[in-house]
């Protein structure tokens, strides 16, 4: 036995491999998606009469993008980009047109936010969320309104095989 190890004891540390699932990711840890690696840098849990939903804000050096998780009849994931260039205002329109497609109208509501990392400036507020889609029911138009400020982000569908989690701690 060694010097270090008599006087010290031996405290060898074994850390505990955490799986995580699109519905149990934490802030810090790392997604991969399309070939790129994004660190989760804000997680916000809505709260609307009960069911919830998760979105994740994931930074990567060069973009950031959303992952919006939710388990509906069944697992619901999907991928986000904030479009500042698509200005809305209340009330919102039926129809939206963007990039030369129209989306249309779907559900509407208000949500209580519990936010973390970055997102820990939304916690406990409320917005209102639109939803609107295509046609094909393949893309879509997520509107969320903060106080008097309007965000919109597209996005679409991807399975969650697509991505892959690493456990940050």
């Amino acid at each position: 036995m060694s010097f270090f190890k008599k006087l010290f004891g031996n405290k060898e540390v074994i850390r505990e491999v955490k799986e995580r699932t699109v519905l149990s990711i934490e802030v810090g840890d790392i997604v991969e998606y399309d070939l790129e690696d994004y660190q989760v840098v804000s997680k916000l849990i809505y709260n609307a009469h009960g069911y919830e939903w998760i979105a994740y804000q994931l930074q990567h050096p060069d973009k950031t993008i959303w992952l919006s998780a939710e388990m509906d009849d069944e697992l619901n994931v999907g991928i986000y980009k904030k479009v500042p260039a698509l200005k809305l205002q209340e009330p919102l329109p039926k129809e939206i047109n963007y990039a030369g497609k129209t989306y249309y109208f779907d559900e509407s509501g208000v949500a209580r936010v519990k936010g973390e990392g970055r997102g820990k400036n939304v916690n406990n507020m409320e917005c209102k969320y639109f939803g609107y889609c295509d046609d094909e029911e393949e893309e879509f138009l997520s509107v969320e309104v903060w106080g008097t400020e309007v965000e919109v982000s597209h996005g679409y569908e991807i399975e969650e095989f697509e991505i892959k989690i690493i456990a940050g701690q």
